[in-house]
């Protein structure tokens, strides 16, 4: 029981990890945007996504019942883990203001718990 708690964080530390890492590929070491910033933050969706797309098909495959709940609870845990340290690491490193940053970031993380869910009541309704 325990292991499935560390899977969720660890799966929630990496669905944020992923992409962050994979956005040093189009900053120069000043800190300067490399491509155009609407084609980077629909690379950023387009990578995030789909790590939580490979991220939820791992941690459902071991998942035999609550799916809805399981659902829930991850969507909940991965959205508090992706803003928390979005917090703490993001928003120092990039000066944004709070307000900047929830506008322009921190509510597309909204698509997590809506993937998990969703995932969750697909699996409940499929058994």
């Amino acid at each position: 029981m325990q292991n499935k708690y560390l899977k969720n964080l660890g799966y929630g530390f990496l669905s944020w990890l992923i992409p962050f890492l994979t956005s040093f590929l189009f900053y120069t070491r000043e800190g300067k945007l490399t491509i155009d910033i609407f084609l980077f933050k629909s690379i950023m969706i387009v990578v995030g996504s789909t790590t939580a797309a490979f991220l939820l098909i791992s941690y459902f495959r071991n998942i035999g019942a609550d799916y809805l709940k399981e659902g829930i609870i991850l969507g909940l845990a991965w959205f508090s883990i992706n803003i928390l340290l979005d917090l703490v690491v993001l928003v120092p490193m990039s000066g944004m203001s709070l307000g900047n940053y929830f506008a322009q970031i921190g509510l597309r993380y909204m698509v997590i718990p809506a993937m998990c869910i969703t995932i969750g009541a697909t699996l409940k309704n499929k058994k």
